[in-house]
């Protein structure tokens, strides 16, 4: 697997970061309550992938249920970026709708089950590895 570098961040550009992933990804399509209303669209890699350039400051935290996921957001334009899954937490999931999309060359898009999360979650458990 080769890897590319990427970029991204929130809206106001506060929060930057970079991260490593493969230029033809799939991106995951949630239908839970929190991705369905925030729009997020999940690229889930390894936390070691994942480099905080600024706004470490500007984070704020959202957590619910267990606590496990920690929902971050940017406490200047609101916009969550990225953050730590519950299935996936020594992992990082990079909200696609806030990358540079010019460093990948294919995405495919798949749908995700997580309103029935405990029954699908194990089928992305390994995407952090």
């Amino acid at each position: 697997m080769t890897l590319t570098r990427h970029r991204g961040g929130c809206h106001c550009g506060a929060v930057t970061f970079e991260f490593e992933a493969e230029s033809s990804p799939t991106v995951l399509r949630c239908n839970c309550s929190i991705c369905s209303m925030t729009g997020l669209l999940h690229l889930i890699i390894p936390e070691r992938q994942f480099t905080l350039l600024t706004g470490e400051d500007q984070l704020s935290t959202y957590t619910f249920g267990t606590g496990v996921a920690k929902h971050h957001f940017c406490s200047v334009c609101g916009v969550k970026s990225f953050y730590i899954p519950r299935s996936n937490p020594d992992g990082v999931s990079v909200n696609f709708n806030c990358v540079d999309r010019s460093t990948f060359s294919d995405v495919t898009f798949a749908d995700f089950d997580g309103d029935n999360w405990e029954d699908n979650a194990a089928s992305i458990r390994d995407l952090s590895r």
